[in-house]
């Protein structure tokens, strides 16, 4: 069955901005990791698969069961990257940066020097300057639609019991009972599915790298924090097969079907650790602003249980749409603008700052916790189908499609929990904001943040020095 998101993709896609080419002809053989794995089809796939022009040739039979294993075949990244390359078999499969997980192109009309061309295009103007395609007065409002583990390592955390599966139902969403409250929005399918996508969305704009920190070849332990679906944990375990990597969320919706190297616990991370100390080579972070409440201590653990050497990195949105236009900023009475306001005030009331992901914090964070050789740099995420970059234009469809499917998830929990709204002022407030954001002429995007850090590699220790008590005082 195809979920709203995948319809409004498709519905874009084959609109006036066909311009996303992919390959509908997957061979079996061909399923994703993620299929592979055991976890349902996401959004993201199924988008991607819908938004299509008419579809070429069907991709070559696969290679024969004597060839590499198939979690061998992974995805090259751009000149610069710390991934590891794959194996000879698989290097014709997954020449470019632009495919699926399953090896097709997302834009097969084009050569594979077309692609890289583009991809880094898109790279260079997200951390620059998108450029807006020319769109006339019909493009301005765009209206299309677009295992667990039970040796856990601290007191509060647990195996996925019964306890834990009773969820919490509110305003017709379900969310997770484990500390219940502690993160504001739902976890059933749908937001699932949201979650997946922005997953996929985030990979396409950074050339299908799932991180910037230089952690070589061979890490042996990776910490997943607020790991969600588990998407990420999973294809890092695919990718790194020596490395034994850990998701940790409030929630306990990962698939039960998984690389051998990955696991995942019911855990708060903002509880105290009981995780060995410098035990882990990379700890990881993406999309966890709208939860964390204490970031100051959330690095401050992180660099207690990481090795000397290892490195933290931290994925961050900053949920305050800004334009392209001179001015750089989208009107405070601006639908979309007057939306996040009134989140980031609800949340602001239950212990959250959404703007923690701007302005230097998380840097500076890391900074005084002791973290050194640290890096920030900053992606523009468009909204909608205005950048001219066929990568950009596809990463703008992806996340105006995640926004507009994530309302009720986003607005509900702030506004009824913090502002105590009731849900028919929520969803009252949610119609001119739906229509919002489909105002392609304002040039809106939102900052992606990626800021990571290493622990040095011989630890700095703090010490108190006392003077000697007076002359016949008592030790």
């Amino acid at each position: 069955m195809i979920s709203s998101a995948d319809e409004r993709v498709r519905n874009a896609g084959n609109g006036q901005h066909g311009d996303v080419d992919v390959d509908e002809h997957r061979d079996p053989a061909e399923t994703p990791e993620a299929f592979r794995h055991g976890q349902r089809q996401t959004a993201a796939t199924a988008a991607v698969a819908a938004a299509s022009s008419p579809p070429p040739p069907p991709p070559p039979p696969p290679p024969p069961s004597s060839s590499s294993p198939r979690h061998e075949d992974k995805p090259h990244s751009m000149s610069g990257s710390c991934c590891v390359a794959s194996s000879s078999s698989s290097s014709s499969r997954l020449a470019s940066p632009l495919t699926h997980p399953n090896g097709t192109s997302i834009f097969p009309s084009l050569s594979t020097t077309e692609q890289q061309d583009i991809a880094r295009e898109a790279l260079s103007q997200a951390q620059d300057a998108i450029v807006a395609d020319t769109f006339d007065e019909e493009m301005v409002r765009d209206e299309s639609d677009a295992g667990y583990s039970s040796d856990g390592f601290s007191s509060g955390s647990t195996s996925a019991e019964s306890s834990v599966r009773d969820y919490l139902y509110e305003n017709g969403r379900r969310y997770h009972r484990f500390r219940e409250g502690s993160y504001n929005f739902p976890n059933d399918d749908v937001e699932q599915e949201r979650e997946d996508m922005k997953h996929a969305m985030v990979r396409l704009l950074c050339s299908q790298k799932l991180l910037f920190a230089p952690i070589g070849e061979h890490p042996q332990q990776i910490l997943d924090i607020g790991t969600g679906t588990g998407i990420w944990a999973i294809e890092v375990g695919d990718q790194f097969p020596s490395a034994h990597v850990l998701g940790v969320d409030l929630s306990p919706i990962q698939p039960d079907w998984l690389p051998p190297n990955v696991r995942f616990l019911v855990d708060d991370v903002e509880s105290t650790w009981l995780y060995p100390r410098n035990h882990f080579d990379y700890i990881h972070s993406r999309h966890t602003v709208m939860a964390v409440r204490d970031w100051r201590r959330l690095f401050r653990q992180a660099y207690q249980h990481l090795k000397p050497g290892g490195w933290i990195e931290v994925q961050e949105i900053h949920h305050k749409p800004r334009s392209a236009r001179p001015q750089g900023t989208v009107p405070q009475d601006h639908a979309v603008a007057q939306f996040w306001s009134r989140v980031n005030e609800g949340l602001t009331t239950l212990g959250v700052d959404l703007d923690r992901a701007s302005g230097g914090f998380l840097a500076q964070a890391m900074r005084d916790e002791g973290l050194v050789n640290l890096t920030e740099r900053v992606f523009h995420v468009p909204i909608g189908t205005w950048p001219k970059n066929k990568v950009l234009k596809t990463v703008g469809l992806y996340w105006r499609t995640i926004l507009l499917d994530g309302l009720q998830a986003i607005a509900l929990g702030p506004l009824t929990r913090g502002l105590r709204w009731n849900r028919d002022q929520v969803e009252l407030f949610l119609m001119d904001v739906r229509r919002a954001y489909h105002d392609n002429a304002a040039l809106m995007y939102m900052p992606l943040h990626i800021v990571y850090a290493q622990k040095p590699e011989v630890s700095v220790f703090r010490c108190h020095v006392f003077s000697s008590p007076p002359a016949g005082s008592i030790s």
